[in-house]
């Protein structure tokens, strides 16, 4: 098959036949390109070619990047049918590292999306899907170094359980233990970080439909519903990701509208705490914690309490994008005054690798609003636009680099320590 190409502002290329992974389409969405002509060109050449199972999984992701959620997984549960292991191959001939991923069938934010972190790197990633009823169907590759690349969602937790007895005895360094991932759950997180030393974060509690909707008609007050509560709240519904159904909830008539519009029987309710600054604006950042230590990746400013970064106006505001810049340069202090806050997560959760986005509270605490090894991290931003962000970006792809590579050499130098000594 020839080169696929598409007329990306950078004019990037795309060998179709190879597995891609999520990165090059993060790429072209965040240049502008929706990724209409690749997923049209996709279609027409799994069409042609329907027993092509890599075919099938870069149009899943296309389809999925165009938000097209149901054809995107419909069309990846047909590629894992065929198929459970997809290679991303370092772009470098010789890679010093195999990295095995354990994913799970799913949408873009259920597994750890590390391709976006380590591109041109050095390093094969073995992306490896398995589901409760199939763990490992397939033979396993041969690998280095093993990650559990399943994100924390509720339905994922007895695949994990199933996962801890089997790691234990797994012959190579497992980067992201099983046993681990449970406590970056939404409400499970907001749980063991409470009263921890400089950190707050909102304790999300499930509530029901049933319960919420005597609330919204005057049966009971929300402080006899959950003691302690009192509007405004913020409301999601279990399960949901990328601020999905998330919505603060002032009075009493509200919360009967967003019982109508959302719908779902199970949800989470967590005190709204007000982080916005003197300016009225409110900030969010984004830092990745690489073997304990912290790294920003991102800052965003926005007038709503709920801040995404694409629609927070940092491509169309030179003034936020210029104190970002001031942000990463002197993270430093940042991380500095919130030292117990940032070692508690680590400590609390012995994740290897997580993402967290948070902010500052009134008291000056580090405020947390979710942790995830699952979030998007990555160095796709126009430099022309953002020249600061290169320079902060490398220390985030270092510093995950060498986390792989000193974890697997260590196993090999021990490993051969062993075979020495048994001479």
């Amino acid at each position: 098959m020839p080169t696929l190409t598409t007329p990306t502002p950078e004019q990037a290329t795309f060998d179709a036949t190879q597995f891609l992974g999520l990165a090059p389409f993060l790429r072209m969405s965040i240049a502008g390109d929706e990724c209409t002509a690749i997923a049209q060109e996709l279609v027409t050449r799994a069409q042609q070619n329907p027993d092509d199972a890599i075919l099938w999984m870069n149009l899943s992701t296309v389809m999925l990047c165009l938000q097209r959620t149901d054809l995107g997984l419909t069309i990846q549960n047909q590629a894992l049918a065929m198929q459970q292991v997809y290679t991303l191959r370092a772009a470098q001939k010789s890679a010093k590292l195999r990295l095995l991923m354990l994913m799970v069938p799913g949408t873009l934010s259920a597994n750890v999306p590390l391709d976006c972190l380590l591109e041109n790197s050095d390093i094969d990633l073995i992306y490896y899907y398995i589901t409760p009823e199939a763990p490992f169907e397939a033979p396993i590759p041969e690998h280095d170094l093993l990650m559990i690349g399943i994100s924390a969602t509720t339905e994922n937790l007895f695949l994990l359980q199933q996962l801890e007895t089997v790691t234990r005895q797994w012959p190579v360094p497992v980067i992201n233990a099983p046993e681990c991932i449970p406590n970056s759950e939404r409400h499970i997180a907001s749980r063991v970080l409470q009263n921890k030393p400089g950190l707050t974060i909102a304790q999300a509690y499930p509530v029901t439909h049933g319960l919420l909707s005597a609330v919204a008609s005057g049966q009971m007050t929300l402080s006899d519903a959950l003691p302690g509560s009192d509007f405004p709240v913020i409301l999601r519904p279990a399960g949901s990701h990328g601020g999905h159904g998330l919505e603060k909830i002032t009075r009493q008539d509200e919360l009967a509208g967003y019982l109508v519009r959302v719908g779902v029987e199970d949800y989470f309710l967590s005190k709204f705490i007000d982080y916005s600054n003197a300016d009225g604006q409110f900030r969010k950042y984004r830092i990745s914690l690489i073997d304990g230590k912290p790294y920003a990746c991102h800052m965003a400013i926005s007038s709503h309490w709920m801040v995404h970064y694409v629609n927070a106006a940092m491509y169309e505001d030179h003034k936020k994008r210029e104190e970002e810049a001031a942000f990463l340069t002197n993270f430093h202090e940042f991380a500095a005054r919130h030292q117990a806050a940032l070692k508690a997560i680590y400590d609390t959760t012995q994740l290897d690798y997580v993402g967290i986005d948070c902010s500052e509270a009134p008291d000056g605490s580090l405020l947390v609003f979710e942790i995830d090894p699952a979030m998007v991290v990555h160095a796709m931003d126009l430099e022309v636009m953002f020249p600061h962000k290169q320079i902060h970006m490398n220390k985030v792809k270092t510093a995950c680099r060498e986390l792989l590579l000193s974890r697997a050499f260590a196993h090999a130098d021990t490993s051969a320590d062993a075979l020495t000594g048994q001479e």
